[in-house]
């Protein structure tokens, strides 16, 4: 066997490499952690944290406004954006610090504080000129935005999500471009903060959602509190200090912006990191072949995880492959592959998008037979208590076994609902074992409830739900 320098050597200290690192560590100190860029992670630094702090601030505006309802009377929230972004970004520090002292404080294997490239297959030749070797390799370089062309115009006035939490005060408008779950997020809690914002998006798509039912739902509840375009041809332009945005032919529809945010999606950091100089198997798009069971590339002993494998650009799921990354890199060739946990998403709109187990799409696709429980939460009693009853909840069960499938949703604390229904999914329940847990009243997991119950009914194992009650929704 060739003398390495190191067992396993992770390219990437993100949220992927972190936990490739804890896991490989385990069971071997020759472990070299290689990032030259800032540490601190993705989701720290410019996505999940510092979006939360924003869409925060938003909220606590959101629900002065809405006090008048129950006849609290308030006058219209001033919004000191100055102090708005002083706290995102000081709290975003924080974050970024906790982070930082974890990767610093990593006892075993060794930090390298360089940018790391393939040289061969076992070589990374790194940013200071010196070459390491090591048994295996984990890539776990993240993503960044992915900018179209079109953009360019815009020069110094385009900016994507990470600026954002760099600003020191709000603008006095933003184009959102992209109705993804960044530019959902952005858009609406600068909406909510006094910033003219107009939303641009492609293919009447918003978030993750796939069932048609619950998406135009969604186009319809964010189209009522904000200006979107769910599918427009704009056309980006130079006006003087400002963006001017057109998206249609008729001269009217044409608006100057401050600036434009791209949330047009993220691609993975690959490009950089010599993969022309190995032999690993690459798709069309230079993206390596590998098993997302195990990570691992090919027959090689090169493995790939988080934002890099362009797979789901998500914390839990980056932490999770860097977990199996990790541990198969360090016990190779002793790699398993390994059982991943349910698919879950939440987009932090208002309300929420959560999906869970497979997509209505998947389904169809897949010629699954299956049937379909669905709940509105616009009378739902919990929901109309607190003044939150916009929703609606669809739940999928295989017909012949009446196991849960997955879910769509929009609605209120998505959050918290769809969790319970990966939990459910993930320990293979049926719609009727679900429905043997305790719900407790009133809450809104009793819309949930409402859902299974027509579910159960739909599959023929339980009697049709009572036309109406204060639990649940239009018909339930």
């Amino acid at each position: 066997m060739p003398n390495y320098d190191y067992d396993v050597a992770i390219l990437g200290a993100g949220t992927a490499g972190m936990a490739a690192y804890r896991e490989a560590t385990k069971y071997t100190d020759r472990v070299a952690l290689v990032d030259g860029g800032p540490l601190g992670t993705t989701c720290a630094r410019v996505g999940c944290m510092p979006s939360k702090l924003l869409i925060a601030a938003a909220e606590a505006a959101h629900h002065v406004r809405k006090a008048h309802m129950f006849g609290v009377n308030t006058t219209e929230p001033v919004i000191d954006g100055v102090a708005v972004m002083a706290r995102v970004r000081s709290e975003r520090d924080r974050f970024v610090g906790f982070v930082n002292e974890a990767v610093e404080g990593f006892e075993k294997g060794e930090l390298i504080r360089h940018y790391g490239k393939f040289a061969d297959d076992h070589t990374l030749e790194l940013s200071n000129g010196k070459r390491i070797t090591a048994k295996t390799i984990i890539i776990a370089t993240g993503s960044r935005p992915n900018i179209p062309p079109m953009f360019e115009a815009a020069g110094d006035r385009l900016i994507v999500n990470d600026d954002v939490f760099d600003w020191t005060d709000l603008p006095n408008s933003v184009a959102v471009f992209g109705a993804g779950v960044i530019g959902l997020e952005l858009g609406q809690s600068l909406h909510r903060l006094g910033v003219d914002v107009r939303l641009f998006g492609r293919d009447n798509l918003v978030g993750p959602l796939s069932d048609p039912e619950v998406r135009d739902y969604a186009l319809k509840t964010f189209a009522e509190e904000f200006s979107a375009h769910w599918h427009a041809d704009a056309k980006v332009s130079r006006s003087g200090e400002k963006v001017s945005v057109s998206w249609s032919d008729n001269p009217e529809d044409k608006a100057e912006f401050d600036y434009v945010i791209a949330a047009t999606g993220r691609r993975p950091n690959l490009d950089k990191i010599g993969l022309e100089n190995t032999t690993l198997p690459l798709t069309d798009r230079g993206v390596p072949v590998y098993d997302p069971l195990s990570g691992r590339i090919g027959d090689s002993h090169v493995f790939i995880a988080g934002d890099a494998n362009v797979d789901i650009p998500l914390l839990h799921e980056a932490a999770d492959e860097g977990r199996i990354a990790g541990e198969n890199a360090a016990r190779f060739p002793h790699s398993y592959r390994r059982k991943r946990r349910t698919p879950l998403g939440v987009v932090f709109s208002d309300p929420q998008i959560g999906i869970a187990g497979a997509s209505y799409a998947s389904l169809i696709e897949s010629g699954i037979d299956f049937e379909i429980g669905e709940v509105s939460y616009e009378d739902q009693g919990r929901a109309r208590v607190m003044g939150i009853n916009k929703g609606l909840l669809r739940i999928y069960a295989a017909k012949d076994s009446g196991k849960i499938l997955g879910a769509e949703m929009i609605g209120p604390h998505a959050e918290h609902l769809i969790n319970l229904l990966a939990w459910a999914i993930q320990s293979d329940l049926s719609v009727d074992d679900t429905l043997q847990n305790p719900f407790y009243h009133p809450v809104l997991e009793e819309g949930v409830r409402t859902a299974l119950r027509k579910l159960n009914h739909a599959l023929g194992f339980g009697p049709n739900p009572p036309l109406r009650c204060i639990d649940c929704g239009p018909g339930a």
